[in-house]
């Protein structure tokens, strides 16, 4: 009738991949920030900027996952309504009654 859920995970490959990469980038973008020729407060605020930044990927990230993982939610829900009403609808009853157990 219903089929299980399956979970999806990343493999530890593509998660190294993702933690190496996102890696690199700070590291590159910080070591850009402090080799700039300017003041010292115009790296400063450079690098809360790129903090700022990042935090707000991760927030974005996490708000856009748990977004899909509700609407799977509500799809399992309804999903589960229409098997029901389909299991107690019987085509030959002639009432309209639904059948008894």
């Amino acid at each position: 009738m219903s089929e299980p859920a399956v979970k999806q995970q990343s493999t530890a490959a593509f998660y190294g991949q993702a933690v190496a990469s996102f890696a690199v980038a700070l590291g590159a973008t910080a070591a850009g920030i402090f080799n700039l020729d300017t003041d010292a407060w115009v790296r400063a605020f450079l690098g809360i900027a790129v903090l700022y930044l990042v935090t707000s990927c991760f927030t974005l990230a996490k708000v856009i996952r748990d977004r899909q993982e509700a609407g799977e939610l509500v799809s399992r829900v309804d999903q589960a309504r229409v098997e029901h009403l389909l299991v107690r609808h019987d085509p030959f009853q002639k009432d309209g009654r639904p059948p008894t157990s």
